[in-house]
């Protein structure tokens, strides 16, 4: 007997430790010896033969939809043994029982019979289970059962449609995935338990067990479907409550990839639906820290948490968002699959998508805020696994535009238009990096025709895009280019890429602005305000465009037209700096130099707010503002880095409104390199160095034959050489320039992509 009691004590140790495990094939091989041995232990063999033939099935073949036809045969003999168990036999082992009715309950489920699974759930009395200490394979049964049983109730609706059947039936839905979740993080919480215990003191082994192992299909819906349906029913906050309560729960092997995904969807929820004043920090979700009753023990079914006194907790909606975004970055960068060995493909795909979809987040939420810092450094992080991947390295390219540094940015672009061969856009940025920021025309109108090259063989619908951007290029260089008949071409060039740009796209006003702006040039007024004009229809808020109407307004000499229209414009855009620029200039022509001094007095006031600005939020830009800020002091000095040399550019500025008069000359201190070969000129010509002067007013000329001043001047240098006939010609060219002279050059008005 002592033999026999010591053999039955190491079967049954054994069959534990394999219903534990997971061993079905011992399992069965054990029930297998134990029914030839014992014949009194028939119903407990069949249960377990029955329950291995189960798991081993579904191990091969999950229970999902479309494997329910195939079930239906290869789960016959397992769901034979299971019945068996329910006789007579079953009921005097009637401990048995529950686990019996729960492990059919899966089975009908993987059949695709719900309703018969929820039969055997109620037969086992599921929803009236006492929370009580288990053993962790019935943790796992348990488990499952209330997963299978949300589930089945999803594909069995109420039949009644009234709105207190359908909220009961929401409710017992999400009741039951609640469960489920709780008791799965329990569950797996316990394995890690158990495998520390077996584990051999001082191993180690970096790689983690396989969560699908552990998980499976049944158990990840359990932990991701109720805070679903919390949203589905809108319930934001129980859902965010709902992801809190998962993610304070002690991690696992098995939860380590699902934690990234529950970590995104809360930033997601947080991003979308929850802000303002419907925003609840965790400190006052009483989910997280419930108010605990004297003697009321934790329940064995909760998952064990993370506790301690030196938690951070967030605070605002912003500090969690961020905070959730960077704890997945980090499980992101940590899951990357580095190897390009082809066998670890699908790998590395799985785990770049991940990432990517942590990136876009990362990058929508601190680009709203203007920590593009930030931003950049994860991008940095991300190349290490981004190999041949154009996504992150387009968003490193954008991020370096947005923090100003346009070479690098360019360099990066390029590496994406490899990575892309057909896409229009990388090329598109890179043109407008060399149009308006490093001064590389020739370089950006290959680009630009790149980009139509590839729009025509792959259309993206760019097209006019295409054909603006070559206009751009072409009439970038036809203004910095000396050679008259070389200026024609390109300047013709420029207006035919313009007009394909507005025949592609009749409904594009910048087509109709670069139009207007080129005809401008061209001093062919009547051309531009028509343009111009047909442009502010399309967009009545374009800025540009407006300030290119006033030019031409005083061009025409429409002085207080030009004034009213700026006047109501400033209103609308009170941080303009261009805008108060060009009423300034025109006051001090038209109205006094009292009324300039007023406007410069404002743009002082006006650029000191924004300094102050700048300086509090740390940041160069300001990405929040709706118009453009982009001043001419600007484009005298692309950044202003330093105080210093903003107050140096300041001083030099106010100078701009402050003239003297010497022989009848105005002399404007200006710091655009144009206007500053005029004043050298003249003082050649104050020294008596006249030859010196005329070259230098000549080339002044050559670079913009549009200013009255210049041809004036040069008409006075001459005539103090005696050469009256030649004075005479310059001082007819600047009255006849003079006539449709806008009060700033159109050049004035800052390079416009949007």
């Amino acid at each position: 007997m002592t033999g026999k009691s010591r053999n039955w004590v190491r079967i049954e140790a054994d069959i534990v430790k394999g219903r534990e495990e997971g061993n079905w094939k011992k399992l069965i091989e054990l029930a297998e010896h134990l029914k030839s041995r014992s014949p009194s232990s028939e119903c407990l063999a069949h249960f377990l033969i029955g329950e291995g033939k189960l798991e081993s099935y579904l191990e091969a073949f999950p229970p999902v939809e479309q494997n329910n036809n195939k079930a239906r045969s290869g789960l016959s003999e397992a769901k034979r043994y299971l019945l068996s168990t329910v006789g007579e036999q079953g009921k005097q082992a009637g401990f048995l029982l529950l686990d019996v009715f729960l492990l059919l309950g899966k089975t009908h489920y993987a059949m695709g019979h719900y309703e018969e699974a929820l039969d055997y759930y109620n037969q086992a009395e599921l929803q009236s289970l006492t929370e009580k200490h288990l053993p962790s394979r019935s943790l796992r049964i348990v488990a499952e059962s209330y997963a299978i049983k949300g589930m089945c109730l999803e594909k069995v609706p109420p039949l009644s449609s009234s709105k207190y059947k359908q909220a009961e039936w929401d409710e017992q839905r999400i009741q039951c995935f609640e469960l489920a979740g709780d008791l799965t993080l329990r569950y797996l919480q316990e394995q890690d338990k158990q495998q520390q215990h077996s584990s051999t003191p001082g191993s180690y082994s970096p790689q983690p067990p396989n969560p699908a192992k552990h998980i499976g299909p049944i158990l990840e819906t359990a932990l991701q479907r109720a805070p679903i349906l919390y949203m589905q029913t809108g319930k934001l906050q129980s859902a965010v409550s709902r992801y809190r309560v998962m993610l304070s729960a002690i991690e696992t092997a098995a939860t380590q990839s699902l934690r990234l995904t529950l970590t995104r969807r809360l930033a997601e929820v947080l991003l979308r639906g929850v802000t303002g004043k419907v925003y609840v920090n965790p400190e006052r979700d009483s989910n997280i820290f419930p108010k605990k009753s004297k003697g009321v023990a934790e329940s064995p079914w909760k998952p064990r948490r993370y506790i301690g006194q030196h938690l951070f907790v967030p605070r605002t909606e912003n500090e969690e968002i961020i905070l959730l975004l960077l704890i997945s970055e980090a499980m992101a960068v940590r899951d990357a699959v580095l190897s390009q060995s082809p066998e670890f493909r699908d790998a590395r795909i799985h785990a770049y998508k991940n990432a990517t979809a942590v990136y876009d987040l990362l990058t929508i939420t601190l680009v709203r805020w203007g920590y593009i810092d930030l931003v950049y450094e994860s991008f940095e992080r991300a190349m290490k696994f981004s190999f041949e991947e154009p996504h992150v390295w387009m968003q490193k390219a954008l991020c370096l535009m947005s923090m100003g540094q346009y070479p690098r940015a360019l360099k990066v672009l390029k590496e994406v238009i490899r990575l892309l061969p057909t896409k229009v856009l990388p090329c598109l940025l890179a043109a407008r990096i060399c149009f308006e920021h490093t001064n590389q025309f020739a370089e950006g109108l290959q680009w630009s025709c790149q980009a139509l090259s590839r729009e025509t063989s792959s259309p993206q619908n760019l097209a006019s895009r295409c054909h603006l951007y070559i206009g751009i290029g072409y009439s970038l260089q036809a203004a910095n280019t000396t050679l008259k008949h070389e200026k024609q071409q390109l300047i013709q060039s420029a207006l035919d890429s313009f007009h394909r740009a507005q025949q592609t796209d009749p409904n594009d006003h910048l087509a109709e602005y670069y139009l207007g702006l080129q005809y401008a040039y061209n001093g062919q007024l009547t051309e531009a305000v028509a343009h111009v004009k047909l442009a502010l229809n399309l967009n009545a808020e374009h800025v540009p465009s407006l300030q290119l109407l006033v030019l031409l307004l005083s061009a025409h000499k429409q002085t207080a037209e030009a004034l009213q229209l700026l006047d109501a414009v400033i209103q609308e855009y009170p941080d303009n700096m261009n805008l108060h620029y060009t009423k300034a200039q025109l006051e001090l022509q038209h109205l006094g130099g009292e009324q300039a001094l007023h406007t410069a007095g404002n743009m002082l006031a006006l650029w000191k707010n924004l300094y102050e600005e700048q300086i509090q939020a740390d940041v160069m830009e300001q990405s929040d503002r709706r118009s453009e800020t982009r001043s001419v002091f600007q484009m005298y000095s692309s950044e202003l880095s330093d105080k210093d040399s903003k107050c140096e550019l300041l001083i030099t500025d106010k100078l701009n409104y402050e003239s003297y008069v010497d022989d009848n000359v105005i002399v404007e201190f200006k710091a655009d390199d144009k206007i500053y070969d005029v004043g050298k000129g003249l003082v050649y010509h104050y020294l008596g160095n006249q030859r010196l002067a005329e070259k230098t007013l000549r080339d002044a000329a050559r670079i913009d034959p549009s200013s009255y001043q210049t041809w004036y001047n040069l008409g006075c240098v001459l005539e103090s050489m005696n050469e009256f006939d030649s004075a005479s010609d310059s001082m007819a060219t600047a009255l006849e320039v003079e006539t449709t002279n806008p009060i700033l050059p159109y050049s004035s008005i800052p390079l416009t992509f949007e």
